[in-house]
């Protein structure tokens, strides 16, 4: 990468965040149409990277800067239902097989995919996680008890509509 497009990469980030600290943007098309009235040319998948790195995230009032959710001015909620039906749209769309391995639960993504998968599984507050990994591909789940890892996985499953075989 040369000089100019590093500092093309800082300054469009710094508009990324002028932008989401001034106004209330709920998606990522407006904020793509907002940069381009700006004057930056962008595709989705680079704000979608640049959103990762500036630590953006989004929240029910709009996207949200790293320093306002770490100075306690959003409250992050989301109606269960909505948490439910986002860890079924991230199964469905990017899961591949699920396995057990004791208390562990082993999840298969195509490459880049694991990260929405993980995020949704952390959002959803499934009882008996103790915590998530996810890598490029795979996603390592730890579960309280083998009983509730398998139990994920039979639900991972029926999301997919395929059956696999556990690993013991």
């Amino acid at each position: 990468m040369n000089k100019h497009a590093h500092g093309d990469v800082l300054r469009r980030q710094e508009e990324i965040l002028r932008i989401v600290r001034e106004q209330s943007v709920h998606s990522q098309d407006v904020l793509l149409a907002l940069l381009k009235k700006r004057g930056f040319r962008v595709t989705q998948p680079t704000l979608s990277r640049d959103l990762r790195e500036l630590g953006v995230a989004k929240s029910p009032n709009g996207y949200i800067t790293r320093d306002a959710f770490a100075g306690g001015a959003v409250v992050a909620f989301a109606p269960r239902d909505v948490v439910e039906t986002r860890l079924e749209q991230a199964v469905a769309e990017y899961v591949t097989g699920a396995d057990t391995a004791g208390n562990l639960v082993v999840i298969r993504t195509p490459a880049a995919s694991a990260q929405p998968v993980a995020s949704a599984i952390d959002g959803a507050s499934i009882n008996g996680v103790l915590g998530t990994i996810g890598g490029d591909d795979t996603i390592f789940v730890a579960f309280l008890t083998p009983a509730a890892a398998s139990a994920f996985v039979e639900r991972l499953r029926r999301i997919i509509g395929t059956r696999h075989r556990n690993v013991r």
